[in-house]
């Protein structure tokens, strides 16, 4: 009995510590991960090209495994940390820790001021609106209304980006942005004011910290300003934004950017609406812009326990100004150089964390576009050439 009682004594003194350490540990680890499967044909012209229908394996819509935690400093003030990493079940996608958003930062009655990695503040406004459909993916609507969603880097990773540049992402506008200065204001009735601004290093000859380059070639400091609103109280949510690229041609002084928008969700119990507006300009040339007006309408509608029902229809613009050339997914201005984008799909929810969706994706560009692509599928590369896509897409949240 003695050395039982003396070995219970022993592993609860080494267990004590461990118990101690817990309690006092505020880091949580949470996730979300995405499959997605799927059949694209990727446009008649495609497939004449030598780019056939393919078959599509991703993990869009914010796959990641993330660690978070807060110390409680006195006065009512707090510092916390975010480190949230892609999390590809794929295994093709190995980049490393602190992908997503993530930062370190203070937060109290003030409102929260922090630093890092983070959706900006216009992406979250308009994502108020955001129902019916994928974000990314052969099932994401987010490419014909905002240039795209997810991760951007407008300090530049490379030589003058320029116009096209995949670092910069210019014509996405929902953007991750890297290196963000960033303030969140507290909650007064339900809405909330969100600034933040990007670093103006660019990367010079391949060598990262070039903010005071002289080479005319290449643009020194690219930059993103990013304001947001947003309103939410029971089945209302509004979201207002105003964003600014800068300079982010090639060559220094040129290339200014600026996006506003408006979106809002209505939530009837069974049904929820949802609608987002965008109004964008581009300076790509001394004298010379370019315009784009999208916008984007989406449905869910609960039909009865699990089964679910989504929809939504995107409608890009004819592209306006004087510009000669295109930006990303925006062609030249002129008539007939917008899209249409249209998708549904059936859900199944197991449970609160875990969903199954079945769903058809079509793209469909004007006469005299080439530009809007499905997803990551290839572009079509003949003006007016539609592409579409049937997918499986599971989801669990941990």
């Amino acid at each position: 009995m003695k050395k039982k009682l003396l070995a219970v004594a022993v592993a609860g003194a080494l267990a004590a510590p461990a118990v101690v350490m817990a309690q006092a540990s505020t880091v949580q680890i949470y996730g979300k991960l995405n499959y997605e499967y799927g059949i694209a044909h990727q446009g008649d012209a495609a497939v004449g090209l030598g780019r056939p229908n393919t078959d599509y394996a991703d993990t869009p819509g914010g796959s990641a495994i993330g660690f978070k935690g807060e110390e409680k400093l006195g006065g009512g003030l707090s510092a916390w940390f975010q480190c949230e990493s892609s999390a590809d079940v794929r295994g093709l996608d190995q980049t490393g820790f602190c992908t997503r958003n993530s930062a370190v930062g203070f937060k109290g009655a003030f409102g929260s001021l922090h630093f890092g990695r983070w959706d900006t503040p216009f992406k979250r406004a308009l994502n108020q609106g955001s129902v019916g459909a994928e974000e990314t993916g052969l099932l994401g609507m987010s490419f014909v209304t905002f240039g795209g969603s997810g991760g951007a880097d407008a300090s530049g990773s490379g030589n003058g980006v320029g116009l096209n540049g995949e670092s910069q992402q210019r014509g996405r506008w929902k953007r991750r942005e890297t290196g963000l200065t960033y303030y969140e204001s507290p909650k007064f009735n339900g809405f909330q004011v969100l600034g933040a601004f990007s670093h103006g290093n660019a990367a010079v000859d391949g060598i990262n910290g070039g903010a005071a380059a002289t080479d005319a070639t290449i643009n020194p400091k690219p930059r993103i300003w990013s304001l947001g609103g947003m309103y939410n109280s029971g089945p209302v949510s509004i979201g207002f934004g105003y964003e600014k690229h800068v300079e982010m041609n090639a060559v220094a002084g040129s290339g200014d950017d600026r996006g506003w928008g408006l979106a809002g969700s209505y939530d009837f119990g069974k049904v929820t609406v949802g609608l987002a507006w965008i109004d964008t300009r581009y300076e790509t040339a001394p004298g010379r812009d370019l315009t784009k007006k999208n916008w984007m309408v989406g449905v869910e509608w609960n039909i009865s326990g699990p089964h679910g029902l989504e929809a939504a229809y995107a409608r890009a613009g004819d592209s306006g100004g004087n510009s000669l050339v295109a930006v990303q997914r925006n062609d030249v201005s002129g008539p007939d150089t917008g899209a249409k984008d249209y998708s549904i799909a059936y859900t199944y929810q197991f449970s609160k964390r875990t969903r199954i969706k079945l769903g058809y994706h079509k793209t469909d560009n004007d006469a005299n576009t080439l530009k809007y692509n499905l997803g990551n599928t290839a572009a079509t590369g003949v003006k007016g050439e539609s592409e579409n896509a049937f997918a499986f897409h599971i989801s669990h949240r941990f």
